[in-house]
């Protein structure tokens, strides 16, 4: 595709896109339109997967698993190391992609002066809200704290108690997840509209390579030891 082609198709896109719903331009006359500007969501992914194979090797060089109790505590530190660097990743993202002030407009509506910092902002509070669930996750559904241990223990009163502390678990499980994703939301969409709303919702699976790695030892590895151990099979089963 040549110069000139290239030059009249971005420019028809761009004029197509103020016309319809989103676009991406800058503040000065006319519309300046650069494939760059679409390239953030992209290439925070792309930072994503490369800095959660970067902190996987904590697992395999610095802190080596040697025994089990020590895989939890492993994988909790490279959720935490891997969003620490995703915010400095997020933010390099941004800079590389977004021109110093530019304008989105949205249907009716235009955010105007919008710097590189607003949509860096959209995308690491999704990734903190999604931290903060994690955590509180952890909290209400792991052994090691007392929300489990008071459901456990309420079984010796016998089925009644289980299902009344069970139920008022599974409501207070909610509580937290549900306040941080309407308040990213909120924030999100005051900010950018729509496009913030999808930036976070970006942000909050920036390190999805290792959570995933932490669902599979979860419902996978956990749950097959727990059938083989209420199989009655011997330990180097499970």
């Amino acid at each position: 595709m040549s110069a000139d082609l290239f030059g009249s198709f971005a420019e028809s896109t761009c004029a197509a896109l103020v016309m319809s719903s989103t676009s991406l331009i800058g503040t000065g006359s006319g519309c300046h339109f650069r494939i760059s500007n679409l390239m953030y969501p992209l290439l925070m992914i792309a930072f994503g997967i490369f800095i959660c194979i970067l902190v996987s090797t904590l697992s395999t060089h610095c802190t080596v698993v040697k025994t089990i109790p020590s895989v939890e505590t492993t994988l909790k530190i490279q959720l935490l190391v891997s969003t620490l660097l995703l915010l400095l990743g997020i933010l390099g993202a941004s800079w590389l992609t977004y021109p110093s002030n530019f304008e989105l407009r949205v249907k009716d509506h235009t955010f105007s002066g919008i710097t590189p910092w607003i949509p860096y902002l959209c995308s690491i509070a999704g990734l903190v809200s999604g931290m903060i669930i994690a955590a509180f996750t952890e909290y209400v559904t792991s052994h090691t704290y007392g929300p489990v241990r008071e459901l456990a223990n309420s079984c010796k009163a016998g089925p009644a108690s289980n299902v009344t502390m069970g139920l008022a678990l599974g409501y207070m499980s909610t509580l937290i997840p549900v306040i941080f994703i309407a308040a990213t939301a909120f924030l999100a969409n005051k900010l950018l509209g729509y496009y913030g709303v999808a930036l976070a919702a970006l942000g909050m699976l920036a390190n999805l390579p290792l959570s995933l790695a932490i669902d599979g030892y979860g419902p996978i590895s956990d749950n097959a030891g727990g059938i083989a151990e209420m199989a009655e099979m011997g330990p180097e089963v499970r």
